[in-house]
């Protein structure tokens, strides 16, 4: 089995630098696993690596895709694969940082996603249909067609994330098996090393409310524009947490200073449901490098055992 590091982990617990720091230690690469990081112009808001940190390391998977083109878990699923099988080649870890957990998870684990290209305009009617039924019925009902085939994922989906309903919905017609059964039944494809970082709760807060009042500094305001300004042709940037904030202070709805605190609510909520997701769905070794960064050479130490340990 093909060798994989994965660093996960809320925003603002130092993945990024811990993710170069081990690849220039064990002659890495690294592939993001995030899903809006693949998209041109979206560097503020979704904390891409800076241009610098790109220098120091080979990155992958960033600036792949214009704001109008759709990006989804199977294409990520199989990009990331084709890039573990040119760097294992290489001799070069592939290390993925990030970011997305059902992207990662179905990544590991192979999930049966369908939707290669000979399928996109089949995809693209499933989803209409489901779209249309979201919109003439609402959201109570097309969760309770996810639990009529599927009651183990709806038990896990909330009623108004309709994305993740689509989805679910998508992954039992294309493969006529629920996609509760597909998390379950599917092994690890890879011999993947799992690290997860975090920090105290209130320790995590307080740099998520720092890293948005950074953000802003940087120009978050004028990327959120952007995304406003093209919102129709953008499917899943308008909906990123940092940008969709801003679209009632733009139409005058609300305040610069509410729509700012709202992205550091959602940021926080969001950072929660991460920590919940990781700690259930994916066997993690964590690590509190913000308040312990001794635990770095723990890191290194283990990371090199696990190399140096041939894979079944």
């Amino acid at each position: 089995m093909k060798k994989v590091l994965v660093i996960m982990g809320p925003t603002a617990v130092g993945k990024t630098a811990l993710g170069i720091k081990l690849a220039q230690r064990f002659d890495g690469e690294i592939i993001s696993g995030d899903a809006l990081q693949v998209y041109r112009k979206l560097d503020i808001g979704t904390a891409k690596a800076t241009p610098a940190e790109q220098a120091a390391v080979p990155h992958h998977l960033i600036d792949i895709r214009d704001l109008n083109q759709r990006y989804s878990a199977y294409e990520f699923q199989q990009e990331a694969g084709q890039l573990i099988d040119q760097l294992t080649t290489a001799h070069q870890l592939p290390i993925i940082v990030g970011g997305t957990g059902f992207y990662i998870q179905a990544l590991l684990k192979g999930l049966t996603l369908g939707g290669d290209t000979k399928q996109a305009e089949q995809d693209f009617s499933e989803r209409h249909q489901w779209q249309n039924y979201l919109s003439e019925h609402g959201p109570e009902q097309l969760w309770a067609q996810l639990h009529q085939v599927d009651p183990a994922a709806a038990a896990q989906i909330p009623v108004g994330n309709t994305r993740r309903v689509i989805r679910a919905l998508e992954v039992y017609d294309k493969t006529g098996r629920p996609i509760s059964a597909q998390h379950t039944e599917a092994g690890f494809q890879y011999d993947a090393k799992i690290i997860a970082l975090n920090c105290d709760r209130d320790l995590l807060y307080e740099r998520i409310n720092l890293r948005v009042d950074q953000m802003m500094d940087a120009g978050l305001l004028k990327e959120a524009r952007y995304v406003y300004h093209h919102r129709q042709e953008s499917p899943q940037a308008q909906k990123g947490i940092g940008y969709k904030e801003f679209f009632p202070y733009f139409e005058g709805q609300i305040s610069l200073a509410t729509a700012v605190e709202t992205v550091k609510k959602n940021s926080r909520h969001y950072a929660k449901r991460q920590l919940t997701w990781l700690r259930h769905q994916l066997p993690c070794e964590w690590f509190n490098l913000v308040q312990h960064p001794e635990e770095l050479q723990t890191v290194t130490a283990d990371v090199a055992g696990w190399l140096s340990t041939p894979s079944i």
